[in-house]
């Protein structure tokens, strides 16, 4: 019973705690890491039933892996795309070699310099992915990037666990276990090929139960967690290994959604336990180092992206604002320092040094992500040095054109088509330089360029354009791309998209000719399929064989559908 009353005072602290971060806009880790230091024996003194917070956070944190492994589809892998393999792997380099080095300045030894340097190349997918989302950033191409390279780093820390893990407290680091590696390369090619060749068998059978689904799911993570324990790798890693496994079932989101609450549970204690076992006696000589840690994180890492993007062609907005989703550590690199600290390669103190670390970039970089649109502005003219002048020489000199189209996607590849009929000259004007590779390789004018920047609104002979359509689904860029037509051309024909209707409304204000809105188009075709084919089902069959047609070439177009839940 002092365990139930133990944990009820401390997540009644927690919510507290919590509901002064999100007053503050700031991600709820902090506040669970604030309630652990706050509980601790420093503070309140709350903290006495150690030994099952710790089990409870050891299950939160298998839980936090296991849903890790769940999204790390090799579809997802496939589709990171060279940009994101070639600024996420060149982020881990230079971060964990200046990190490094950093620390050695400083007075770490080599191992602690090590694990120091590591830890800060891993960025929080989860706090990234929730802060994108707010923003309703994730389709755009800044989105799409971070999640790519978010990705690689979580590859690449699966693969430094399963190395951490091997170790034991009387092992270094030139003693790792060759017999490990190789009984656990076993274990997991032999758990791959059952979730290529049987898990999908038995996925319908598990579906036919929602209970059963949600019971077999972390009857299979625990389960394969105290397995690979059990051979002598860390049960973190089992997790991962287990949530890989499933990431190929059909159920795989169902499975992700319905065991999010409990991860979020355990994982609450996890940071709470991380907190409470800060140690504060020597924390003063770690002031200095913290802020340093700190402040290269927040400047250095996105000063390190921007520099790789703008090799790779990218604007600099693009950049800028990728930058800005590495401005933090991760719960990866807290679950990596504390494993250290397990196998004894690491003190607390070190714990401690890395949370403050933590404390300081996560609440930092909510900021900068949150009001990057505003920041940039200001920063705008001095970041060109991180840009490229020209994206593999494919600009042309730029010529009047009947129509231009801002945005080439999934609704851009159909109105392309349509665009020939009327036998004018048509420009695809895109930000992204793979984009534009692809449309010089078809023939197709095209200019790479970003439509929030005015100057190159400006550069745009749009006097003469007679149509101009934006497929790119921001408010605040098609109000300027209109703003900014109808001070040059009072007559163009101006189509835009929106998912909302308020704002749709407010562009029509503003001049739009038409707007899209792509979830009420659906029911507007089904309706007009009706009208046309009535109860013959020979004209529905015909739909449908034109609708797959479509369908496989938008596929092997790279052409996904947004999830629902994106737009309202």
């Amino acid at each position: 019973m002092e365990i139930f009353v133990e944990l009820s005072i401390i997540i009644g602290i927690a919510v507290l705690i919590a509901g002064i971060m999100r007053l503050l806009k700031q991600p709820l880790i902090i506040g669970y890491i604030l309630t652990g230091i706050i509980v601790s024996p420093y503070f309140l003194n709350i903290v006495s039933s150690t030994e099952t917070i710790v089990v409870f956070s050891q299950i939160g944190v298998a839980l936090l892996l296991f849903i890790v492994g769940i999204s790390l589809s090799p579809r997802v892998i496939k589709e990171v795309g060279k940009v994101s393999l070639v600024t996420g792997i060149g982020q881990i380099i230079f971060t964990s070699l200046i990190g490094f080095f950093i620390s050695r300045l400083l007075g770490f030894s080599i191992l602690v310099s090590l694990y120091i340097a590591i830890a800060l190349t891993f960025s929080s997918t989860i706090i990234i992915m929730k802060l994108l989302s707010d923003k309703k950033d994730l389709d755009k191409l800044y989105g799409k990037i971070s999640i790519g390279f978010l990705l690689v780093q979580d590859i690449f820390a699966i693969i430094l666990l399963m190395i951490i893990s091997s170790f034991s407290s009387r092992l270094k680091l030139s003693g790792i276990s060759l017999q490990s590696f190789i009984i656990g390369a076993i274990f997991i090619g032999g758990f791959i090929l059952i979730s290529i060749y049987i898990l999908p068998k038995l996925s319908t059978f598990f579906a036919k139960s929602q209970e059963f689904l949600f019971l077999f799911s972390i009857g299979w993570g625990m389960g394969l967690a105290a397995l690979f324990h059990y051979i002598g790798f860390s049960m973190e890693i089992g997790a991962l290994v287990a949530g890989i496994t499933l990431s190929m079932s059909p159920y795989h989101y169902e499975i992700s959604s319905k065991l999010r609450p409990l991860r979020d549970f355990f994982v609450i204690l996890f940071f709470i336990l991380l907190g409470s076992q800060m140690v504060f006696g020597n924390i003063s000589q770690f002031i200095i180092p913290a802020v340093i840690f700190s402040l290269f994180i927040l400047i250095g890492n996105p000063l390190i992206v921007m520099i790789l993007m703008g090799m790779l062609g990218y604007k600099k907005k693009t950049g800028f604002q990728a930058g800005f989703t590495v401005a933090q550590i991760s719960e990866f690199s807290l679950i990596l320092i504390a494993l250290g600290v397990t196998v004894g390669h690491l003190t607390n103190e070190i714990l401690s040094l890395i949370t403050i670390v933590g404390l300081i970039t996560i609440a930092g970089s909510t900021y900068l992500i949150l009001y990057s649109n505003k920041i940039y502005p200001h920063l705008a003219k001095y970041l060109s040095i991180f840009e490229r002048k020209k994206v593999k020489e494919i600009e042309k000199e730029f010529k009047g054109y009947g129509v231009i189209l801002f945005g080439y996607n999934r609704i851009g590849y159909d109105l392309l088509k349509s665009f020939k009929k009327l036998k004018k000259k048509v420009l695809v004007v895109d930000y992204n330089p793979e984009t534009i590779v692809e449309l010089y390789k078809k023939g197709i004018e095209c200019r790479y360029g970003d439509v929030d920047d005015e100057e190159f609104l400006s550069e745009l002979n749009l006097t003469k354009t007679k149509m101009i359509v934006s497929t790119i689904p921001e408010f605040e860029t098609n109000l300027l791309l209109i703003n900014k037509i109808r001070q040059m051309n009072k007559k163009a024909i101006i189509i835009v998209v929106s998912h909302n209707i308020e704002e749709t409304g407010l562009l029509y204000g503003k001049g739009a000719t038409y707007v899209i809105m792509p979830h009420f188009l659906g029911g507007s075709h089904a309706s007009m399929m009706i009208n046309k084919h009535g109860l013959n089902l020979n004209g529905f069959l015909k739909e449908k064989k034109k609708h797959i047609k479509q369908l496989k070439t938008k596929k092997r177009l790279g052409h996904e559908h947004p999830k629902a839940e994106k737009h309202r």
